[in-house]
């Protein structure tokens, strides 16, 4: 699992790919445990559909399958002395750190929104009963956070800097600054796409905008896992409770 990018130089994460797989596993597990079960699939899902044909369309099979990729990375963990990382203190630590940020996200957005529209700002709203938003929520959490903050921000930004070296202070500001722009308004849009998209809305579109901003922030200051855990409970929030 590639780790967040610097920004800055010197500018390192606190997050390691070892610590970041351990604690999106259960993020990890249990959307696929349950997606399963449902007619839907989170659309940066690309794992879904091949644990399926490997496992002959049998439902059991495929949990077998599940549950065997979580236990052989618990296993290289334990191989490779690293049996620390699975502490069930840290994945305490990163269920409040993710509540917290969920709130900073949710603030953020709902300040930016209403200074820039009148009214209260939007929320999003689903028909999935809570079994389905629990799911879907984890998947969202991990796939797209894998999809937008580790693949397009992250390893868009190296390729960004191939053409573009940052070896000036402005363009170290400039770039990465101009490339999460970019990104967060991609991870906006998304929601607009395919046939389970919602109706574009100006409004939406600059919450989830913002939304994206700050999920860039976490990922570059404190890595993967976080954002995943933030991403994940902010979802929880508004399609379950």
């Amino acid at each position: 699992m590639a780790s967040a990018p610097e920004i800055q130089p010197g500018a390192t994460s606190p997050s390691d790919p070892w610590s970041d797989l351990v604690l999106t596993l259960p993020m990890f597990i249990g959307y696929h445990l349950g997606v399963i079960f449902l007619p839907i699939r989170n659309a940066a899902d690309i794992v879904t559909r091949e644990l399926v044909a490997l496992a002959g369309h049998d439902r059991a099979a495929y949990g077998g399958l599940t549950l065997a990729i979580g236990l052989a990375y618990v296993v290289v963990l334990g191989l490779a002395g690293r049996g620390h990382a699975l502490r069930w203190q840290r994945f305490v630590l990163i269920a409040f750190e993710g509540i917290a940020y969920a709130v900073v996200v949710r603030l953020v957005a709902s300040y930016v929104v209403g200074r820039v529209f009148l009214g209260p700002e939007p929320l999003g709203s689903s028909e999935m009963g809570p079994f389905s938003g629990v799911v879907m929520s984890l998947g969202a959490g991990f796939y797209e956070e894998l999809l937008f903050r580790v693949a397009l921000f992250g390893g868009g930004l190296r390729v960004v800097t191939l053409f573009y070296p940052l070896t000036t202070a402005v363009g170290r500001a400039v770039v990465p600054i101009g490339w999460a722009l970019a990104t967060s308004a991609a991870f906006s849009a998304w929601h607009y796409l395919g046939p389970l998209g919602d109706p574009f809305e100006a409004q939406s579109f600059i919450f989830r905008w913002v939304c994206g901003l700050v999920f860039v922030a976490i990922y570059a200051l404190r890595g993967f896992a976080p954002v995943v855990w933030t991403h994940a409970v902010y979802d929880l929030w508004v399609l379950v409770f």
